[in-house]
């Protein structure tokens, strides 16, 4: 069996030193709760002795996280224009309140946002601002750390989503998700996972793309395998099955010229056709990055946030039209470490700062409208969007509504507030 290489993601282009994980320090830490296991461009993660699950189908729910890596400005996507602070403390980025879209009196959306307007007239998208972690946090990975294990305090290391499918009940061997160059520490722990970079290429290594577990070499490697005993033995069978569970979904049709062009297109193409051939995943992770803009946000019409958010909105908009029927069923939420200082820098770019924007997207979404309180803006070169609604609230939600899961089980010792954002 032949292994992929462990590659270090890019660098950051601010030259933050700690903007992201590795890809070899993520699956080193998956490696201390779980057995990873690669095969060619896959990887699956399980725990020690786990016993094989057969696929699940029969039409579940599932939830979409999507992660907007180095730090996103929520000012940005979503703009208080009745806050007069917001364009003292922004000359040069600041988007005008006539071009913004889906207005209210107080806030509205980026212009690039445009694709995602529709679902929001349907009431199918919404957004949660001044959420956040509970305390600030400006280092990258840290803020990672610490937002994706949703844990403070405890000794394990297992991401709030392992916690969510070892607790919803769902049993398939590809119940678990992540779609992207690493593994993130949300998805960490005892629970199976299976991670790849396309889905067309999520194969063992030596064979086809439509392999079955008659396939010579497949038949050679159950062979070996197949009564192996401790946790090596038990991570290569629920791998082995897992990458052939997963068959359907790769002969799924493609609909990948809808999607801009893009990791973020790439990877919510390939989530699309998962989910439409139903082989029992209720959660998947993807990234999208990198939202790290110290110099050169841009304006309205050009530049990095123009691109990145006119990325994300066509991305997500693409995917809810190609799920189709299978839309009804899945709720997407955005994500991010932290968000940036309200005034503006000298290289008309934006520095770590504290509060953010959360975008929930799709099934059971009480949409069309912001929620949160806001805290009004203060300016300074220092100052922060405070955080007035902890992220876990707004998740924890979504994990009530959504999924047969405890929200008390994800997010252990947290007493969230309501958020309203979801149908109850």
């Amino acid at each position: 069996m032949s292994a992929l290489p462990y590659e270090e993601l890019d660098a950051d282009p601010c030259g933050c030193p700690d903007a992201g994980p590795s890809r070899r320090t993520v699956l080193r830490g998956a490696a201390l709760v779980g057995a990873t296991t690669m095969f060619g461009t896959t990887a699956v993660t399980v725990g020690a002795g786990r016993a094989l699950a057969a696929p699940a189908p029969g039409g579940g729910t599932t939830l979409v996280v999507v992660s907007l890596r180095g730090a996103a400005d929520g000012l940005s996507l979503v703009v208080p224009h009745g806050d007069p602070v917001y364009y003292a403390c922004r000359p040069n980025i600041a988007v005008s309140a006539d071009r913004l879209i889906a207005k209210d009196g107080f806030f509205g959306m980026h212009p690039a946002m445009a694709p995602l307007l529709p679902m929001w007239d349907a009431g199918k998208l919404a957004a949660v601002h001044a959420t956040g972690l509970p305390a600030p946090n400006r280092s990258h990975f840290s803020a990672m750390e610490e937002l994706e294990d949703a844990d403070p305090g405890s000794t394990q290391r297992i991401g709030w989503l392992n916690r969510l499918v070892g607790n919803d009940g769902n049993q398939s061997s590809l119940r678990a998700i992540s779609v992207g160059s690493s593994l993130p520490t949300a998805m960490v722990g005892p629970e199976p996972v299976m991670s790849f970079s396309s889905l067309d290429r999520a194969r063992i290594a030596g064979t086809s793309r439509r392999t079955t577990a008659d396939t010579g070499r497949m038949r050679a490697l159950n062979t070996q395998w197949a009564t192996a005993r401790g946790p090596l033995g038990s991570a290569f069978r629920e791998a082995l099955a897992a990458v052939i569970d997963l068959q359907p979904a790769v002969a799924q049709r493609a609909n990948r010229t809808a999607y801009p062009t893009g990791d973020l297109g790439d990877a919510l193409s390939s989530v699309a056709r998962t989910l439409r051939a139903d082989v029992g995943v209720s959660v998947v992770t993807v990234d999208s990055g990198s939202w790290d803009m110290h110099v050169g946000l841009g304006k309205p019409d050009s530049g990095w946030m123009r691109n990145n958010a006119t990325e994300l909105s066509s991305a997500i908009a693409a995917f809810f039209t190609d799920l189709g029927p299978v839309a009804d069923r899945v709720t997407l939420v955005t994500i991010s470490e932290f968000g940036r200082r309200v005034q503006e820098n000298a290289n008309w770019g934006l520095d770590h700062g504290w509060g953010n924007v959360m975008l929930v997207a799709g099934a059971g979404v009480r949409g069309g409208q912001y929620y949160g309180r806001w805290p009004g803006l203060q300016p300074g070169l220092d100052a922060d969007v405070p955080v007035t609604t902890d992220y876990r609230s707004v998740l924890a939600e979504i994990v009530a509504t959504r999924t047969s899961a405890s929200a008390a089980a994800v997010f252990p010792g947290f007493a969230g507030e309501a958020v309203g954002v979801m149908a109850a």
